[in-house]
């Protein structure tokens, strides 16, 4: 067990927390995560209220530990009343909600009052401060090399972490370019107390994302992603293809937001992530995606972690030991 504030708040086994991934995070990875000894999230993104209900109710059939949810609280999801309803019809199944792509002070005390542990992810110090102030239980620190939508302020996660955990008293979570258990011990090096994970999660065997996403993830580098609609005022990290790159050719005619959005839509994501549609739509993934060599269960990509981060331990010790004689 890896015992501090995160995994204690979480009451988890190991301090490693799903990100929310649009489509692909559903009830059925929520539970393998948890069952591994992380958090497990179903995340709302993509999913109508009652699919919502359903993905909830299938991770708690599947796993008695605890799991949560993750809200997007931005324009590309205003209609959230519905979902905090459910929310709090299944407070009983669920130990905590994180709230991120938007200004969650609003909404958490709602979530605190349901008796749920709450976790704010943000992108600058200004606005973890602001989360702890309105209560956050948890702050994962996300930096610029997530996969997904990101912080328009990209800025990067060991610059971050830091400066965040300087600035606020809550424990923080490190997110964005963590695969491995050697990149977990930097971010605790930095002082996080855990790590949140999507894109390697996505390439498991319990993810219901289409198989040629998950090869396209097996077979990218480090030079796989990029980020598109910054001529809008965000920032969206994905896989480089041919859908991707007439995006960005659209993006430089200066088109307006409602003009832009066929081509960024959620429908595109959903095509190529669970159809394998990879050459009309675009998929998610962070820059560390090249560390990813395979396909496997959740467990084993968990326990790899663990393994990893006690050989990364153990060598650090040691090159350390040497050179402050």
């Amino acid at each position: 067990m890896i015992m501090n504030r995160v995994s204690d708040l979480l009451g988890v086994r190991y301090p490693i927390i799903e990100g929310g991934m649009a489509y692909v995070g559903n009830g059925e990875l929520a539970a393998a995560v948890s069952n591994a000894g992380g958090f497990g999230q179903v995340a709302v993104s993509g999913r109508n209220p009652d699919n919502f209900r359903e993905q909830i109710n299938i991770a708690a059939t599947k796993t008695k530990k605890p799991f949560g949810v993750n809200i997007p609280i931005s324009g590309y999801f205003s209609h959230y009343n519905e979902y905090f309803e459910i929310i709090k019809e299944n407070k009983e199944h669920l130990h905590a909600v994180s709230l991120g792509s938007g200004d969650p002070r609003p909404f958490i005390p709602f979530f605190k009052e349901l008796g749920l542990k709450v976790i704010v992810i943000v992108g600058t110090v200004k606005h973890a401060i602001n989360a702890e102030k309105a209560g956050a239980d948890i702050i994962v620190c996300e930096g610029f090399e997530a996969g997904g939508r990101n912080s328009p302020y990209e800025l990067t996660l060991f610059s971050l972490v830091p400066q965040v955990i300087k600035a606020v008293n809550v424990p923080v979570v490190a997110a964005g370019g963590i695969s491995d258990g050697s990149g977990m011990v930097a971010a605790m090096a930095l002082g996080a107390e855990g790590v949140q994970l999507g894109t390697r999660f996505i390439a498991t065997k319990e993810c219901q994302a289409h198989e040629d996403y998950k090869k396209l993830l097996v077979e990218a580098n480090d030079q796989s992603t990029t980020v598109i609609e910054r001529s809008v005022g965000g920032a969206n990290r994905v896989i480089k293809n041919e859908y991707v790159q007439q995006v960005a050719e659209v993006e430089k005619g200066n088109l307006t937001p409602g003009e832009l959005y066929p081509y960024i839509s959620g429908f595109k994501n959903k095509i190529a992530a669970l159809e394998g549609k990879l050459d009309d739509g675009w998929v998610h993934a962070g820059q560390s995606v090249g560390l990813i060599g395979s396909i496997e269960g959740v467990e084993d990509v968990i326990q790899q972690m663990v393994h990893e981060m006690q050989e990364t331990k153990e060598r650090l010790q040691g090159s350390l030991d040497k050179q402050l004689l």
